[in-house]
Order: C-alpha cells, then structure tokens, then sequence
C-alpha cells in the first residue's frame, strides 16, 4: 500500500507550476465522492443530507457523508435492486448492515505538483454530444472505469479520431472547489503504443490547471504503468485509497 505523500500548501502560477493545495482544500478529496455530489455536482446527483450517488446514467460512483449508522442507511438506500454502487475514499470502508463488498481493492490519488508542458496537437479535438455514442462505445470496449450514457455532462472530454473513428480520449469527472479529476482516460487496442493517452491526459490536465483549478486523478495500486506515467507527467501519489463494489446481500 502506497503511503500518504501529501506536502503543503500550493497555487498555480502563469508559468503552470502547480503546488500541492491547502491541507483544508486536499482534505476534501478523503471522500471525494461526497465532497463533489454535495457542493458542484449537487444537482447531478440522487439522495440525500446523509448520502448521494450520481445520477444512475452518469455511474455508479455514490458515498455517505459520514460513517453513522443514519449516513450508513442511507446510502444503502441508493444500491439498485440487482446492482452495484462503487465506493472510493481513504478511510476504511464501513459497510451498511445487509450489504456486502463484492469487489475490494487498493488505489491511490495523485495530484499535479509541477505539469509537464502540453503542447498543441492539431489531432486533439473536444468532444461533443454528437460524439456520446462513440464515447461510451470505446469506455465500454476499453473499461477506464464507470462510464454511462450522461458521462460526458460531468466536464470537458477530449478525444483523438482516426478516418473520423474515436480512437482515444480523456476528461474530467469529479468537481470541486479549487479541484477537478481527470478521468476516463482510454485508448482503442488497435492505436496503442502511440502515446495518445499520453498526449491527452497531458492536454486536459494543462485545461483544468489554465482555469486554475488543480488536476488530480485515481489509479489502482497494481497498475504501477499509469502510476508512472502520471508521475511523468508531474503527479505525486497524495495518499492511498480504498474502493470497493457494494450490493445488496
């Protein structure tokens, strides 16, 4: 298990240096699931005061506020009969009673300390609504995580066509004050080992920090090739994580 790695206080400057935020701002990301389904991503979510879950078109992604019996409930409420919700947070996940963890594992979140420099790229094009169907078409082939039919409300999404094929994209999931996730990053079998997911995690994390919020993203603990890849592109692990599937026993 990846250690915290969090230093202090950041800002972003006009040279694109970005430091790691205020202790008071990063803590928001200990639950980032609820922070954002409770303040900008309110009205994207279902629930209530105790717990929240996007918008089942939008994903699964779904959290209590807090660990009391009342938050636990609630959120047990939001399960779909036959379904599954996905937890992510950096405490312990404590399970409401008559549900159970159907998948458990191990993630970090890594936030920009100092991007590498985005250039330009006249193949990156940002993706519109005509483009949802092919959107979800590739996360559905690629699986970069939960990806729904009204995913692409959540920010901006980028994406890399060939012959007028989407072939690889990235953008942005979870909102918050100061923060924003990079997310959905993905590339079709047939253009990998191109460095596309490279050039467009680079190039939406450069938009997020030009609007002068701070890019941080999710990873599993196993996948040490995107974690090293992310590092490249100047993001430290802040601290481990922990995700878990979760449904009705």
């Amino acid at each position: 298990m990846l250690q915290d790695a969090s230093p202090g206080d950041s800002t972003l400057t006009t040279r694109g240096h970005i430091g790691l935020r205020s202790g008071a701002m990063t803590a928001a990301l200990d639950r980032p699931i609820w922070n954002a389904l409770s303040t900008r991503q309110l009205a994207l979510s279902v629930g209530n005061d105790r717990a929240r879950r996007f918008a089942p078109d939008i994903g699964p992604l779904a959290a209590s506020r807090d660990d009391a019996p009342e938050s636990l409930d609630a959120l047990a409420a939001l399960i779909p009969e036959g379904g599954t919700l996905l937890l992510l947070q950096a405490d312990a996940i404590a399970l409401p009673p008559g549900v159970v963890a159907v998948t458990t594992a191990a993630g970090v979140q890594m936030i920009a300390e100092r991007l590498t420099e985005a250039p330009a790229d006249p193949r990156i094009e940002l993706l519109t609504e005509a483009d949802a169907p092919a959107m979800l078409a590739l996360a559905t082939l690629t699986k970069p995580g939960p990806f729904g039919p009204r995913t692409p409300v959540l920010g901006e999404f980028w994406g890399i066509k060939q012959d007028g094929n989407l072939v690889a994209m990235a953008g942005e999931r979870m909102q918050h004050a100061g923060l924003a996730e990079l997310s959905g990053v993905c590339t079709h079998p047939d253009a990998r080992g191109r460095g596309l997911g490279r050039v467009l995690s680079a190039w939406v994390a450069s938009r997020i920090a030009a609007r002068g919020d701070a890019p941080y993203l999710h990873a599993y603990a196993s996948n040490t090739v995107a974690i090293e890849l992310y590092r490249s592109l100047g993001f430290v692990v802040r601290r481990a994580m922990n995700v878990a599937a979760i449904a009705r026993a």
